[in-house]
């Protein structure tokens, strides 16, 4: 009976972990997230240099990427009041990801190694 509940608790840790790690990929998950933090991390940015950054990415996408950006916390938008220009900026919790981005940044590299000496 004991070693039926340690599996239960085991088996609940494993779908807590999995619940966050779906949780996370959901807010940073996609093709252009990412890549949006990267370029906002490099300093503040109009919305017309975001998109020349993030090659292939349309007007409409971009839009809707930085509004769920900004709804999660990673951007916010500000107004520069003497010149009437929208700029985006990454906020402190954006940088949080720094070394997530970079384990990433290393694994990728090391599957592409992987693939290519097959």
């Amino acid at each position: 009976m004991q070693h039926k509940a340690k599996h239960e608790v085991e088996g609940k840790n494993c779908i807590n972990k999995f619940n966050a790690v779906e949780d996370a990929l959901y807010v940073i998950g996609g093709r252009w997230r990412l890549p949006i933090i990267a370029v906002l991390s490099d300093g503040n940015k109009r919305f017309i240099e975001i998109q020349r950054s993030v090659k292939g990415m349309s007007a409409k996408v971009l839009s809707h990427e930085l509004k769920e950006l900004e709804l999660n916390g990673f951007v916010t938008r500000f107004l520069q009041d003497e010149k009437h220009v929208i700029e985006y900026r990454s906020t402190e919790y954006s940088r949080t990801l720094k070394k997530v981005v970079h384990a990433l940044d290393e694994w990728g590299k090391n599957h592409l190694i992987k693939v290519r000496q097959r």
